[in-house]
């Protein structure tokens, strides 16, 4: 992993956190009940052929949602309903929106149902790097924002993500469970991995520390800021935000 350099007041990391949305800031995996609900019988049967390598995600997910009926509305409503963060995400938004330091969701997954759980949770100000939908009568329109030059057949890359806040100075942490997220972790400077991404970096030698949920995450992100106060001024209190919420 590459370090970013300090914020030159405090001589300590200037942290940016990236998160993983399916399976990891949402306790489950959105896209899929979703697909569950309103997609074609066969999609698990698209699903295995991505997983077996005969197609990428991008073509994937553009099939398995391609005839579904419902719209957005109808959608947003379902995610709401039967759809949850994992624990102490909102706890890890209020710190970071409190102490200036970026959070983010980096998602290859669809913007509409993203929005929908974060407003729902009431962190619906957490910018969203993900697939961009339209919907019209013909279904859903994509829009991939995040894309490797001369490679924008495959979708949206989440290093490119990545490499934007790095080139701002960031000290990365990142957030994830999948394969997907394997370029942004080899990018990041500290990575929390569960499932599968943390299979993969097992195997790539990659450290990395588990995830379960944020309180950890949250911990990490006081640490490298030295506990920093509201708006980055003096010392934390002696409760910080992790106890509160317990």
């Amino acid at each position: 992993m590459k370090t970013t350099g300090a914020n030159s007041a405090s001589g300590r990391p200037h942290p940016a956190v990236l998160i993983d949305f399916d399976d990891t800031a949402a306790a489950q995996n959105v896209a899929e009940l979703l697909l569950n609900r309103f997609g074609n019988p066969d999609w698990k049967d698209v699903r295995q052929s991505f997983r077996d390598g005969y197609m990428d995600l991008k073509e994937y997910q553009e099939i398995t949602f391609r005839n579904i009926l419902a719209d957005r509305a109808t959608m947003q409503g379902y995610v709401k309903q039967n759809a949850s963060l994992r624990p102490y995400f909102k706890e890890m938004w209020r710190y970071c929106q409190d102490r200036q330091v970026p959070l983010a969701v980096v998602s290859q997954g669809l913007d509409f149902y993203i929005e929908a759980l974060l407003e729902k949770e009431g962190c619906g100000s957490v910018p969203v790097h993900a697939v961009n939908t339209r919907f019209d009568a013909q279904g859903i329109n994509y829009e991939y924002r995040y894309t490797v030059p001369g490679k924008e057949e495959l979708g949206n890359s989440k290093g490119v993500v990545v490499d934007s806040y790095r080139n701002q100075g960031h000290y990365i942490v990142y957030v994830g469970d999948g394969m997907s997220d394997f370029e942004a972790a080899a990018r990041a400077d500290l990575v929390f991995a569960h499932r599968v991404l943390a299979d993969e970096c097992e195997r790539k030698e990659i450290p990395f520390r588990p995830f379960t949920d944020f309180g950890g995450v949250l911990q990490a992100v006081k640490e490298l800021t030295g506990g920093l106060a509201r708006n980055g001024v003096g010392p934390l209190t002696e409760h910080g935000d992790v106890e509160e919420a317990r």
